[in-house]
């Protein structure tokens, strides 16, 4: 166990699998006392490459180079769920970084935090929202706690790496602390609550880029198909006749009112409850610090932050969340609808209605020479699926926070973010590796439209719909087209 986690500590550049050990069992020969009232090593005493570190449960050993502490180590301990670490959410340990920076600032300038660690501080921070350092936050997304896990783990790994810039030992919490300094006049009920708003809102652009992109692709598709007559259909029969570039068409302007959408809903996370500490008391911040704050924030983000109208509301109150996953939802709803329907468009090649023509893009089968599967729409239904059920999580966790704080905000954002993140790698997929290449079987087209009983509701205009009825069902009965019933009938 020792050699395994000197080896994972000591390779550069690649992530920490300190998190691996997932048990109690496994975690126990580093760990020392804890208890407060226990300094006796339970195990054996640690050698050279590991370090102690000391809170009020006790002691924990640590690996010497690890930029995390004691808070975030007995958190990996606890919370064995998911291998799914916040390292892999870099927008949240960004927007933490971000929000610690402009605290930092705050700070310093009340004289709450000395001068002299301003700048380690502000370049750890920056360090951090660049995207470094990502293989310490090494906390799993599931945790109890209503993220203080996570807030931990940043607090820690700013404070570490402050000292490294200062030129001091890791753990040397009297210089740098990352209570003490770094979560100087926050909580995690407002630091963490901000922190996730502000990675959903940076995330959220993303997703809309994507999907305006996907309407231009279907756009341009619709211009190309304008002129390719074909059948419409309603529950899954004949209707009346439409053109190819009209049915893609409407997907791109339904796929375009989520745009507008997108771009509207996500600005209720730009207002955050920054100042308002525990439950929206403002306990522990000064009245200069609160004050300041969320505008410090702002100009970080150079985003129009706003503070929260009522801080103890904002402490508990998850609808923006709600509301902006029944968005995605909605978003998924769609795409599923459109996949459908080009996995039914595009069914045969000989056997089914074959009027789309999707990219090849795999083989079909390991037993059927041949067939080629709708691989890419399929695998979009999928992803449309999955934000269903994260919909429905979302739902259960928002209702059951109680009083003034939602302890299930883990699982709040880290939903959020996968039905967001899930969306927008989906569509781009989608978009090009389907949209881009997609063809219309002019001929099948035709032919489909000339053989269904379409043109009878554009001729009952001109003929009684009882006349118009009884020359479909003469076309029907004698496999004519519908011109060629309509002169038998004519003639006779």
């Amino acid at each position: 166990m020792l050699q395994l986690l000197k080896k994972q500590v000591s390779t550069a550049g690649k992530p920490l699998a300190y998190h691996r050990f997932r048990s109690v069992q496994q975690l126990k020969p580093l760990q020392v006392s804890r208890y407060a009232d226990e300094r006796r090593v339970i195990e054996r005493t640690p050698p050279p490459e590991f370090r102690i570190e000391r809170d009020s449960l006790g002691e924990f050993a640590l690996p010497a180079h690890a930029l995390f502490g004691i808070h975030t180590a007995r958190a990996v301990e606890n919370f064995p769920i998911s291998g799914r670490l916040i390292g892999e959410f870099p927008e949240l340990i960004a927007a933490l970084a971000r929000i610690k920076k402009a605290a930092c600032k705050i700070n310093v300038q009340e004289a709450l935090i000395p001068t002299h660690l301003l700048d380690p501080i502000v370049q750890a921070c920056d360090e951090i929202a660049g995207g470094q350092f990502a293989e310490w936050f090494v906390v799993d997304i599931y945790q109890g706690g209503a993220g203080t896990s996570t807030n931990m783990n940043v607090n820690e790994v700013i404070a570490n790496r402050s000292l490294q810039l200062l030129g001091k030992q890791l753990g040397d919490y009297e210089a740098v602390d990352p209570i003490g300094h770094i979560n100087r006049c926050q909580s995690t009920n407002d630091c963490y609550a901000s922190a996730v708003r502000l990675a959903l809102f940076v995330l959220n652009t993303k997703l809309v880029g994507a999907l305006d992109s996907l309407v231009i692709s279907l756009s341009r598709k619709a211009r190309q198909f304008a002129n390719v007559e074909k059948l419409g259909r309603t529950q899954l029969q004949d209707a009346v006749p439409m053109t190819a570039g009209a049915e893609i068409g409407a997907c791109a302007s339904s796929l375009r009112e989520d745009v507008r959408r997108l771009n509207e809903l996500p600005g209720m996370f730009l207002e955050i409850n920054m100042g308002g500490t525990a439950i929206g008391s403002g306990v522990g911040a000064t009245t200069a610090y609160r004050e300041k704050i969320v505008g410090a924030v702002a100009e970080e983000f150079d985003l129009p932050i706003s503070p929260a109208h009522d801080p103890y509301e904002a402490s508990w109150d998850v609808g923006a969340f709600v509301l902006y996953s029944g968005m995605l939802k909605r978003l998924a709803v769609k795409l599923s609808k459109i996949a459908n329907d080009f996995r039914l468009l595009s069914s045969g090649p000989r056997g089914g209605l074959g009027e789309l023509v999707l990219p090849e893009r795999q083989a079909g089968s390991s037993l059927m020479p041949g067939k080629v599967n709708p691989v890419v729409p399929e695998a979009l239904n999928q992803v449309a699926f999955r934000v269903f059920g994260l919909d429905t999580s979302i739902t259960f966790a928002a209702e059951a926070g109680q009083l003034q704080l939602n302890a299930f905000e883990p699982l709040i954002f880290s939903s959020t973010y996968e039905a967001a993140s899930l969306l927008c790698s989906a569509i781009r997929m989608f978009e090009t590796k389907c949209v881009e290449g997609l063809s219309v079987d002019q001929d099948i087209c035709l032919a489909k439209l000339e053989l269904s009983t379409a043109r009878a509701t554009e001729a009952a205009v001109n003929l009684s719909y009882g006349r118009a009825a009884e020359i479909a069902r003469h076309a029907l009965a004698s496999g004519q087209t519908w011109e060629e019933a309509l002169r038998d009938l004519s003639e006779d």
